[in-house]
């Protein structure tokens, strides 16, 4: 039996019945953030150049395109959708995956839900969320197989791993026995792309709209026949070899310990406070805890230490961002934004807000470095320090060990969770709507077909 053979079993064994109660919980908080920020991110740039491209607003189909009413085939919603979700660098994350769980899979299975549901056979939350979780484990079980060279060489996991996430969720919502499963998570191996250069980009979330499209294309085309090698992970020219090499990777522990528990239960999902890139959270919550315990005037603030894991380091090191998207990289630019205004927001990153004078002259203050104790062996590698020093000479320091919400351990606090979706979701629809889609998307599990949800979500026509 080949690991791809295996892991097709074990989504095959996942049912709803057999769900921890707390893996439901976060599933259900996890598809209740990624409808928010989904709908905050539709109507950015790359979502809308993604759609004109695809000539979404010439054509019809069964399944929604959030933030509007319109509707395409299922493989152009998903990868739309898709895209919006990871627009604003704001959907959840995963310590295991070194990336964002849900944006890959949730748009490819609302597509293929649409599709599938009816009547005779309705697609409930229940099945919904079940097929969710089976996504979830796929690609957080093969990233502890390739981590951290995966991440570090400069692949994007989101992207590269979540292509298996799509599928399996697509292959459990198809009821696709083993052997399909495990021609379409072959398939997915040859789909996988995204590289860590085009972060701060709008093809950073075009990855994520690729890789929900071509995780639900695998499915559909493996249900219908088509075919690969089961042994596309393990194989001399496979995955594991292709993407890290010999000897970076652990095989083994793909398959090890599979449920037990949930990879959503523990190590858990983060939930994002911050619109901007999640390493750069940990210093910013840093800064927000002294800027709480201190009255902190920034004209008074001659310097700033930022210290981070080298890993975090390396794609939010960014003095000078060109973009709305580049700030979101820069750890440099989101302390400064802290500092000023208490908190993070959208519309630090809309427009020409990248260029405003007081942020640009506190970032030039700010001065980012790897942490000396988080070296590659630490424990410590989502913490983060933060110094200040004033220009009497006194300073003042915090350090976190992972940022608020980062985890079961640390998690974001429902007023919080749900102020955020309010927040996202009434970019796109009335106040009376985002009230109504939030108490369903809240009792998913007692929803009985997923169309009911995407009513829900689909705006008014204009």
């Amino acid at each position: 039996m080949t690991i791809i053979d295996g892991i097709a079993e074990r989504i095959g064994a996942i049912r709803y019945e057999g769900l921890p109660a707390e893996a439901v919980r976060w599933a259900k908080a996890a598809i209740l953030d990624t409808v928010g920020v989904t709908l905050a991110g539709a109507a950015e740039p790359c979502a809308r150049i993604a759609a004109g491209v695809l000539g979404l607003g010439q054509s019809g189909g069964e399944c929604l395109i959030f933030g509007g009413d319109r509707r395409a085939a299922p493989l152009d919603a998903a990868l739309v959708n898709g895209t919006a979700a990871h627009a604003l660098d704001f959907d959840d994350v995963s310590n295991s995956l070194g990336g964002h769980p849900s944006a890959p899979i949730l748009p490819a299975i609302f597509a293929l839900g649409e599709v599938i549901d009816c009547p005779e056979k309705p697609v409930g939350g229940r099945d919904f969320i079940t097929g969710y979780v089976a996504g979830f484990e796929t690609e957080t079980r093969i990233a502890r197989g390739v981590h951290f060279h995966h991440y570090e060489k400069g692949w994007h996991p989101t992207a590269t791993l979540g292509v298996f996430g799509a599928a399996a969720a697509s292959c459990h919502l198809l009821g696709l026995d083993r052997a399909k499963t495990a021609q379409a998570l072959a398939i997915a191996a040859s789909l996988a792309s995204g590289i860590k250069a085009n972060f701060g980009t709008m093809t950073k979330p075009l990855h994520v709209g690729h890789t929900a499209r071509n995780g639900l294309f695998a499915a559909l085309l493996a249900r219908d026949g088509f075919t690969a090698n089961p042994a596309a992970l393990e194989h001399k020219q496979g995955f594991l070899m292709v993407f890290n090499g010999a000897g970076n990777f652990d095989a083994e522990v793909i398959l090890r310990d599979w449920g037990e528990p949930y990879d959503i239960v523990r190590p858990g999902l983060g939930v994002k406070q911050h619109p901007c890139c999640g390493s750069t959270h940990p210093a910013i919550d840093a800064l927000l805890l002294l800027r709480a315990a201190h009255d902190i005037a920034p004209e008074r603030v001659a310097r700033i230490d930022s210290w981070t894991h080298p890993r975090r380091l390396a794609h939010t090191d960014r003095p000078d961002p060109q973009s709305g998207l580049d700030a979101k990289f820069s750890v440099q630019y989101c302390l400064a934004r802290a500092l000023l205004h208490g908190r993070i927001m959208l519309e630090h990153f809309e427009g020409e807000a990248f260029r405003d004078p007081a942020a640009r002259a506190l970032m030039a203050r700010v001065h980012a470095a790897p942490h000396p104790e988080m070296g590659d062996a630490s424990d410590e590698h989502l913490g983060a320090e933060v110094r200040v020093t004033f220009e009497d000479g006194s300073t003042i320091a915090q350090r976190v060990g992972a940022a608020l919400g980062r985890g079961r351990d640390n998690p974001l606090p429902e007023e919080a969770l749900l102020g955020k979706f309010a927040d996202c979701a009434g970019r796109a629809l009335p106040v009376a709507q985002v009230e109504r889609l939030q108490r369903l998307l809240l009792q998913l599990d007692e929803v009985p077909s997923v169309r009911a949800v995407t009513a829900a979500i689909a705006a008014a026509a204009s």
